[in-house]
């Protein structure tokens, strides 16, 4: 196999599927055996490396949405490579965050024969 291979960018395709609920990324991608095939992918990127010949398909994709990595699947046939990985919950790293209460209090004070504005206290809810 050749040493110095010529890099070029397989046709590919990114969408989600009919319900929303993965992403589907298709690579075309002839000639590359499946296990010289280097597919790696995080919350938000693809990368794709895939000698095939005298020549090495190479692609980094980056995502707009965030998917769940350790959940994707991928198929290789008749040279197009089919990934298909859910989204990633918007809120499933959400933190709660407590909320505190502010209580106005209404006591009228006087200074100097004036009456003065009420004063705020905060306290935890």
């Amino acid at each position: 196999m050749p040493e110095n291979r010529m890099r070029v960018a397989p046709n590919s395709v990114a969408y989600a599927d009919e319900e929303n609920l993965k992403l589907v990324v298709e690579f075309a991608i002839p000639g590359a055996p499946t296990d010289t095939i280097d597919l790696k992918i995080l919350e938000d990127s693809v990368h794709l490396s895939a000698p095939a010949r005298d020549i090495e398909y190479v692609a980094a994709l980056a995502l707009a949405w965030p998917v769940k990595p350790d959940k994707a699947e991928a198929i290789y046939e008749n040279g197009l490579l089919r990934i298909e990985v859910p989204f990633k919950d918007p809120m499933e790293d959400a933190v709660k965050v407590p909320i505190n209460a502010v209580i106005a209090d209404t006591t009228i004070k006087k200074i100097k024969g004036v009456i003065a504005d009420t004063t705020i206290k905060k306290i935890k809810a």
